[in-house]
């Protein structure tokens, strides 16, 4: 995966640019849009990680539209909110606006940095059941992994594929890291500053084939009410990634093959064609000439696909690569959960190291994941013993610190959007009492 990806908008110039280098200098990629449209079209085309909203207005109403509008087309994307009034009564509507982090005017970059990572790490735990490429934790950054033989020559070979602008069909068993290799010929491309966009074939309906790869237009069926480009369309000067395209049935195949020869597409309800310049890079999981023996896959969209063969080995033929899998992905979770795991023990790693993983990368990656979810309950489980009932444990809180959320948050290890969002859960009002 590439850096994480924020959206910036909401700040005038000045501000914004002075956000941008800070992002960018902590190794964050960076969108600007402002104007709701602009946003709404980011996230439709380049889905950012994670929004960072600027809110100089004192009316609350006005500060909100924005981002509840956000929150109406994505409901899982993280958003962090730098507001110049702040109030408690401001703080809430945030939170009911969907607003997962608040970030009082003048911020510290320390404290901004500090709340995208925890943010992002949260969201490291929800996974996306509408998007095969979605994982629990995105591995931002990643690389191919592993210097054995095999993966050197793979890696050696995908750079040389990447200086071209040759179709490609990668083959491999399930978890060895297509869409990975599919990326990283992307990202060294001279498309790397257009769009990669993924396809899961297996996971098109027939009856969507159309609509989703080539869009459709306004009034093209019912419930089309505005124009939507399709994957390949959004794809237009960059990647397109068919993964798992043996799965697709001959009518879809048809399709994409037709497309791939024109180098155009026709939109649902569309009377002209729009001319497409991208390149294809295929994925399968199973072998393509078995299937075009089977008759279950055309014979010519294989040869329009097979131009430049990438086959990753299971994960059993390069066992040497698995101490520094497991030493990446230690790190990852490290990130994630905010530990410091240092490794295994040998009689673990010597474990590892016997099995077969029929699941290959994915399946490490899923263990390693496992181990720290499992220390990472226990660790709530331990948190949790002393105050069962929560709205209780909150209020003696609060009350310690005389209703200071910040160090209330502090003490429940919390964030202070986390405060408010559970006073407002079991309806805790501040009450003071004013002494003479």
């Amino acid at each position: 995966m590439n850096n994480p990806t924020i959206l910036i908008t909401g700040f005038d110039e000045t501000l914004g640019q002075n956000l941008k280098k800070q992002l960018i200098s902590q190794g964050f990629d960076v969108i600007e849009a402002n104007g709701i449209e602009n946003v709404l079209s980011s996230l439709e085309n380049r889905r950012p990680d994670l929004v960072v909203s600027g809110s100089f207005q004192k009316n609350i109403n006005d500060g909100f539209r924005g981002t509840k509008e956000i929150r109406r087309r994505d409901r899982q994307i993280p958003m962090i909110l730098i507001a110049k009034y702040s109030s408690e009564e401001r703080v809430i509507a945030a939170l009911r606006a969907g607003v997962n982090d608040y970030l009082k005017w003048p911020y510290t970059e320390k404290d901004l940095v500090a709340s995208i990572w925890r943010n992002l790490s949260e969201l490291c735990h929800q996974p996306d059941t509408n998007s095969k490429s979605s994982s629990v934790c995105r591995d931002y950054g990643q690389t191919m992994i592993g210097q054995s033989k095999p993966m050197r020559e793979i890696k050696a070979y995908l750079l040389k594929v990447a200086s071209t602008d040759s179709t490609v069909l990668i083959t491999g068993e399930t978890g060895t890291g297509k869409e990975l290799a599919a990326e990283t010929i992307h990202r060294q491309s001279p498309r790397h500053n257009k769009s990669f966009v993924c396809v899961n074939c297996s996971a098109l309906p027939e009856n969507l084939v159309e609509s989703e790869l080539f869009g459709y237009n306004k009034g093209a069926f019912t419930g089309a009410v505005a124009v939507k480009p399709g994957k390949f369309e959004l794809a237009n000067k960059g990647t397109v990634f068919l993964d798992e395209v043996g799965d697709m049935n001959s009518y879809a195949q048809a399709k994409i093959l037709r497309s791939i020869e024109s180098k155009e597409v026709f939109p649902l309800g569309g009377k002209d064609a729009i001319p497409l310049d991208l390149r294809i890079i295929a994925a399968t999981n199973q072998d393509p000439e078995k299937l075009m023996t089977e008759g279950k896959f055309r014979e010519d969209l294989y040869y329009r696909l097979n131009v430049a063969r990438v086959h990753l080995p299971p994960l059993r033929q390069r066992k040497e690569d698995i101490s520094r899998l497991i030493a990446h992905g230690i790190e990852k979770m490290n990130r994630c959960f905010n530990r410091n795991v240092k490794g295994l023990t040998d009689e673990a790693m010597t474990t590892l190291f016997r099995y077969d993983w029929p699941g290959n990368v994915r399946e490490l990656m899923n263990l390693i994941e496992a181990s720290f979810i499992n220390q990472f309950q226990r660790r709530l489980k331990l948190f949790e013993k002393v105050p069962q009932d929560e709205r209780k444990h909150i209020v003696s809180t609060l009350l310690e610190t005389k209703w200071n959320k910040s160090k209330a948050a502090q003490k429940l290890n919390w964030s202070r959007m986390t405060v408010y969002r559970k006073m407002e859960k079991y309806n805790i009002i501040e009450k003071r009492r004013h002494l003479r």
